[in-house]
């Protein structure tokens, strides 16, 4: 009998053999790294690229979610890919693919054309990914272990976006914002000539067709995922549904989602199959996954407000915090690891632990946001919201592979990534958006009838000055506002957990009474100071 899969050396075989075999799995989690590097645009410098590109900020946005959406669509068609192409060919037009892209976005200001690169970018991104991490899965852990193969995903993941915006804000302070797109291009111009002279064509099983792939299904789930998307980044610019645009559009959004039940139910070999969303816990967790997202899309809504309009820092500035931002993540993923692998504690228990480092992100913000303070007293609560994301993330995609069988888990990943690369973000942005909307507004009219009549008076009156700090001022209550709410919301999630783990609870051995209690402690202190003396 041969031996197990796990005690086979592992090996490359796509590699040539001048290529040293301990350089070849780092050469591949290189690639991956600039794949996750990569984007359709890259939003660290949002002000720029207004003014650069003549856009609007709801403009870049949407093509952030097309780039996400052409991740999320994608995921179902991974393996096929794989089974068809050979490793080299596959990484090779993903390289290629990221390197047009990018040369080609700055130029577009046609916003369809726009918003389809940044869709095919982020397929390209993800095939990148997947082809680089799933030839060196064995080399990280030779058992297919997922408790350790998903921490360490997240590392290069969520690792590379907040390299990527710190890139991007030291690019454009020192160059132009464009010098980020040049940059990711050369990277994919190294790996191109990499691929050439040490990969070669290597198939690890039979060529399989690309038969039964539902196209029509995937275009349709992906035309929902981006009208969603839609709806919400621009709710708040054209007024929601008094907008014409916006009503129609629901109504489209609510037509693609029957054609695409129908088909699912219909035709022999749907693109996302009905017995996917039959499986026990997926619903609680598709709903937990979006709920995350939308709490941390503060980071993007409320955060930024309060860095630009009331503490007026550049970017050079609050992307200090990006720092802190890593050192969590690499925190929760490591902390993930342990749990998982090395403790193998309950998976329940530690989503309440991320949960928890929510709180802590929320309430450090809400307890701390002022004009007075110093960015290092935000260094704490943003490293518990890097910790808390790098846990959650990690323990959702481990508790989906969990409840899945193969067959349908890439199109599990697949709904699971609609909701958390795009729909949760985008959903939560538009509340927070709409909640400043609201409360702006709401505080100026309430506190400006308390305004000093006396110090209107004096001659010379500073009106500018006193208008641009009380606007701030007004600005930064609102945003506390928000965040407490967003803190009630948490905490009421982090008390649904631990009410869920009750009955785990109670299989645990009970408390032992006071008396026994000070017995134990008093024998201890004996057996302490009375140990038998060793000759």
């Amino acid at each position: 009998m041969s031996a197990p899969a796990h005690n086979t050396p592992f090996a490359m075989p796509m590699f040539h053999g001048f290529v040293p075999r301990k350089m070849q799995p780092w050469i591949y989690l290189f690639f991956a790294f600039t794949f996750q590097l990569s984007g359709g645009l890259y939003l660290g410098v949002l002000n720029q690229m207004v003014g650069g590109m003549s856009l609007i900020r709801e403009d870049l946005q949407m093509c952030l979610y097309s780039n996400l959406a052409g991740m999320a669509i994608y995921f179902p068609l991974l393996f096929r890919m794989k089974f068809r192409f050979t490793n080299k060919t596959l990484l090779t037009a993903a390289a290629l693919g990221v390197l047009l892209c990018n040369l080609l976005v700055p130029h577009i200001r046609f916003l369809p054309l726009l918003w389809a690169v940044c869709f095919i970018e982020g397929m390209c991104k993800i095939q990148g990914t997947f082809e680089c991490m799933s030839n060196i899965q064995l080399w990280m852990t030779p058992k297919r272990d997922f408790t350790v193969f998903f921490p360490v995903l997240h590392i290069v993941i969520l690792g590379s976006m907040q390299l990527s915006d710190l890139m991007m804000t030291y690019l454009m302070y020192y160059c132009h914002w464009t010098y980020m797109h040049l940059t990711i291009a050369s990277l994919m111009a190294v790996n191109l000539l990499v691929l050439n002279t040490c990969v070669k064509h290597f198939r690890f099983m039979k060529k399989f067709p690309l038969f039964g792939i539902d196209w029509l299904g995937a275009a349709l789930w992906a035309a929902l995922l981006l009208q969603v998307a839609y709806i919400f980044d621009y709710g708040d610019l054209l007024a929601w549904w008094n907008s014409p645009v916006i009503r129609r559009l629901t109504l489209f959004a609510i037509a693609t989602l029957g054609f695409c039940v129908w088909r699912m139910f219909t035709i022999r070999h749907p693109f996302l199959e009905p017995e996917m969303w039959t499986y026990r816990y997926l619903f609680p967790l598709l709903l937990l996954i979006t709920l995350v997202e939308a709490i941390l899309a503060t980071e993007h809504v409320l955060e930024e407000v309060y860095y630009e309009e009331v503490m007026h820092y550049e970017e050079m500035v609050s992307v200090q915090l990006d720092w802190f931002t890593l050192i969590g993540i690499l925190g929760g993923c490591l902390f993930a690891y342990w749990w998982m692998h090395v403790k193998r504690f309950n998976y329940l228990r530690l989503l309440i632990v991320g949960v928890g480092g929510l709180v802590c992100y929320l309430a450090g913000y809400y307890f701390t946001l002022s004009m007075d303070i110093h960015l290092s007293q935000l260094y704490l609560p943003t490293a518990c919201r890097g910790f808390a994301y790098a846990v959650l993330s990690a323990t959702f995609m481990v508790c989906l592979e969990e409840i899945m069988t193969f067959r349908h888990f890439f199109q599990a990943l697949s709904v699971f990534n609609m909701l958390h690369m795009v729909v949760g973000g985008v959903l939560g942005a538009a509340v927070y958006a709409r909640g400043l909307a609201y409360y702006i507004p709401d505080n100026m009219a309430r506190y400006g009838s308390a305004v000093d009549r006396v110090a209107f008076s004096r001659a010379p009156f500073p009106l500018g000055h006193y208008m641009e700090k009380f606007v701030s001022q007004m600005m930064e209550v609102s945003i506390k506002q928000i965040y407490g709410w967003v803190l009630y919301a948490c905490i009421l999630l982090l008390l649904l957990f631990l009410l869920y783990d009750m009955p785990v609870r109670r299989q645990l051995k009970q408390m032992p009474g006071w008396k026994n209690v000070a017995r134990e402690v008093k024998n201890s202190f004996w057996r302490t100071w009375h140990k038998p003396v060793r000759k």
